[in-house]
């Protein structure tokens, strides 16, 4: 996409973890490639220290490239757009991946149009079958005794399942609650195509393991996988 809009010259900043470190090598290996010139490539992770982000912020304000391509999630820049913001980081075309680049939360967010015109490739669109069905169909009484499942109950609905003295304001739940009359990112499908990918992932790895433990021909190894070396 860079080289196709004939974009020579830009900058980078990427998530501190596998993700964005993975991501932003296999970027800087096609773009090699491709005669496009990296001018930086800035870590960013949520836990940064103030002293941190400025730097971050200094070395964007005295590039002269006017493109980012950003390999970031929608948490992280829901908090740099606060700080762009403050800093006058603006101007500036953005390249955004599949982490971020759809997600309509973020969109709302960018009330200083700092991503105005960022341009990136989503996922497909495509659906799990039966997995809308499943999300909307959770209620109490399945989950009955699941700590997690109590919390996630009491702050999507608003209620309490233990109302003390001085919860006057918190209504009671009652369990009758319905996950179809919500909308949030809990039940937002727009994000199927993600849910698409963790499912096809997880059916792949099941069915690795399937295979290696049920061989009866000649196996390379017949043994208990160990899940920490399994990839």
């Amino acid at each position: 996409m860079v080289r196709h809009f004939g974009w020579t010259w830009v900058g980078a900043i990427r998530r501190d973890d596998d993700y964005g470190n993975s991501g932003m090598a296999a970027f800087v290996e096609a773009a090699e490639q491709l005669g496009i010139c990296l001018e930086y490539s800035i870590p960013f992770f949520r836990t940064y220290s103030q002293e941190k982000v400025l730097r971050i912020i200094e070395q964007i304000k005295s590039s002269t490239s006017r493109v980012i391509v950003g390999f970031l999630d929608n948490w992280d820049l829901e908090i740099l757009l606060h700080v762009f913001f403050e800093h006058n980081v603006t101007g500036y075309r953005w390249v955004g991946t599949e982490a971020w680049i759809f997600d309509s939360e973020l969109a709302t967010m960018d009330k200083y149009n700092i991503l105005q015109g960022a341009i990136g490739l989503a996922i497909p669109k495509t659906t799990v079958t039966g997995l809308k069905d499943f999300i909307l169909d959770i209620h109490p009484l399945k989950s009955a005794g699941s700590a997690i499942f109590t919390e996630f109950w009491e702050a999507l609905f608003k209620c309490s399942h233990t109302l003390q003295n001085d919860s006057e304001d918190v209504s009671p739940c009652t369990g009758e609650e319905k996950l179809s009359d919500v909308e949030n990112t809990f039940t937002d499908m727009t994000l199927m195509p993600i849910f698409s990918n963790v499912y096809k992932g997880v059916y792949a790895v099941a069915h690795t393991l399937h295979k290696l433990l049920g061989c009866t021909q000649t196996c390379p190894a017949k043994k208990q996988p160990d899940p920490f070396t399994v990839s």
